[in-house]
């Protein structure tokens, strides 16, 4: 008769692999990661063929324990490696090492409409994976691993309105002398500083990144509402005035509204911005938002048109457009494709390449490996949107997109 041994997974910002009781041992690897890293998880010392439950628990930033398991078989030699192990039940299907890292679910209400967001203490935003080999109610085997999103020398400050002309994250590497590629990032319709993690996470691996609130932030616009281009200049003026900053290469980030305004001013302001990654964009402009009869964009002080064509025979670098096909927002694929037909017809010379993903959803990004539900509830439109995918594949696209993403910067 097998002997039924559970894994409990619990993820957590600190790594260290300790052996439990007798022979049976979990290892995740490095003590600390970047957020971005893949953890390879393997329990070695059980019997071939025993099967092994293993338990995914993370606490988020409002203190709830998010959690995923499944079960697995061990091979003839007693191994469970998550990396080539695919679960016979659980959470999620198919061959994924980190399977169980963005298929975690909150304790209660609807996974699919809420977010993981990291702890925050002295060290910034981490998760702590714990994980634990269990026979029944006896633990064997324990290891945790710590998640960070800005590692040892990032620092961070905060731009205001009043000292700086825009609200802001500005998020710089440890200084090495050189200059380095920057980015400027942009949220979407959800207003605020919506991308701190993501700039946080791109200055872990070297990149100078400012991320700006341009509505739904104090002092701002509640709405997406006759927004001026211009502040974003300033903006990527700022970034690009940093020491550790090669000013040749400041580029537009953004998602879905984002991504619209990152495209707009790397057309407009082609001498400050130089390139764009867009996460389920839009070809076209868009109206205001949550009201569809007003302009979201100014320049010059005029209106933007809504509905005409983004113009990009003015950008001067590379453009990534990254789309899933199941979106269910707007059709952000087509439009991926577009934005790169149109840059041939420019005749662009620098790069640009459309990544899109069957079946994935507008949640195709950005940085990948957290849990995150494909319907979200929007105060301003008092409704709640279909994002569209699922998980499982919105997952494999945000893995598969983003070290795409650092390879384009890294590449300039």
């Amino acid at each position: 008769m097998r002997r039924v041994l559970v894994v409990l997974a619990v993820l957590v910002l600190v790594a260290t692999g300790c052996s439990g009781p007798g022979e049976v041992r979990v290892d995740v690897g490095p003590e600390v990661v970047v957020a971005d890293e893949v953890t390879h998880v393997k329990v070695t010392g059980l019997g071939g063929g025993d099967r092994v439950e293993v338990v995914a628990e993370a606490t988020d930033r409002a203190g709830k324990n998010w959690r995923a398991s499944a079960s697995y078989e061990a091979d003839d030699v007693g191994v469970v490696d998550l990396d080539r192990a695919a679960p016979v039940g659980g959470s999620y299907g198919g061959v994924d090492g980190m399977g169980l890292f963005w298929a975690m679910n909150p304790p209660d209400g609807d996974p699919d409409q809420q977010f993981y967001l990291p702890e925050v203490n002295g060290e910034g935003p981490h998760a702590v994976v714990r994980i634990s080999v269990r026979d029944g109610a006896k633990t064997l085997a324990t290891a945790t691993q710590t998640r960070r999103w800005a590692t040892d020398g990032v620092t961070d400050r905060a731009l205001t309105l009043a000292k700086d002309q825009v609200v802001g994250g500005l998020f710089l590497p440890k200084p090495d002398g050189k200059r380095h590629p920057a980015v400027l990032l942009l949220g979407g319709s959800e207003g605020g500083m919506s991308q701190a993690l993501t700039a946080a996470l791109l200055a872990s691996h070297g990149f100078p990144a400012l991320t700006v609130a341009y509505f739904g932030a104090p002092g701002l616009p509640k709405a997406l509402k006759e927004i001026p281009l211009e502040y974003f200049r300033t903006a990527a003026s700022i970034l690009a005035s940093q020491p550790g900053v090669d000013r040749a290469h400041v580029v537009a980030f953004g998602p879905s509204r984002g991504a619209e305004a990152a495209l707009l001013i790397a057309e407009n302001f082609p001498t400050l911005i130089h390139g764009a990654i867009l996460y389920a964009p839009s070809a076209k402009v868009v109206a205001g938002f949550p009201d569809y009869l007003t302009s979201a964009w100014t320049l010059h002080g005029e209106p933007l048109a809504t509905d005409d064509l983004i113009p990009v025979d003015r950008v001067s670098g590379p453009v990534l457009t990254v789309a899933g096909t199941a979106d269910g927002i707007w059709p952000s694929a087509p439009a991926a494709q577009l934005i790169v037909t149109e840059l041939d017809a420019a005749e662009n010379p620098y790069p640009h390449k459309a990544l899109v993903y069957p079946g994935a959803g507008h949640n195709v990004g950005t940085y990948p490996y957290m849990p995150q539900g494909t319907r979200v509830y929007e105060p301003a439109a008092d409704h709640t949107a279909y994002l569209g995918g699922d998980r499982p594949t919105n997952a494999a696209a945000q893995a598969d997109a983003w070290p795409k993403v650092l390879a384009l910067l890294r590449n300039l």
